[in-house]
């Protein structure tokens, strides 16, 4: 019990730490990202490097994603100092979150499509490769 805690609360401290690296980054060399955003392409980098395995972050992003909506409290508190603002040009906000929202998702069904063809292609080009080694 108590060592599954530690591994829980050293799997946060970590995550923790790569967010606290990514702001001394972003701090320093005036990088125009947010912190949160360098630190998940740091994160990322160091799952798909094999720096880190998933199992050894598992945990505590996980209790991380499991509370994610708790986080967006604080931000839709923080909404309501901007009430004038909301009043005077919500439509033109909503319509720039619904445009962006198609834009993205266009582009990610675009380039998911792409690379599924592409898939596709080489697969058939191994197995027609494969198919002709086997025959000679």
């Amino acid at each position: 019990m108590v060592k599954s805690a530690l591994l829980f609360f050293a799997q946060l401290f970590f995550i923790w730490a790569i967010y606290e690296f990514s702001s001394y980054i972003i701090k320093t060399f005036d990088v125009p990202i947010p912190a949160s955003v360098l630190g998940i392409i740091i994160l990322y980098t160091m799952l798909s490097t094999g720096i880190i395995k998933l199992r050894h972050i598992e945990k505590g992003v996980g209790f991380l994603n499991k509370h994610l909506g708790f986080f967006f409290v604080p931000i839709a508190v923080g909404l309501i100092n901007y009430g004038g603002l909301i009043k005077a040009h919500g439509l033109e906000l909503v319509l720039m979150i619904a445009g962006s929202t198609v834009v993205g998702l266009v582009i990610t069904a675009g380039t998911t499509q792409y690379l599924s063809k592409k898939e596709r292609a080489l697969t058939r080009k191994e197995r027609t490769y494969h198919g002709q080694s086997h025959s000679a």
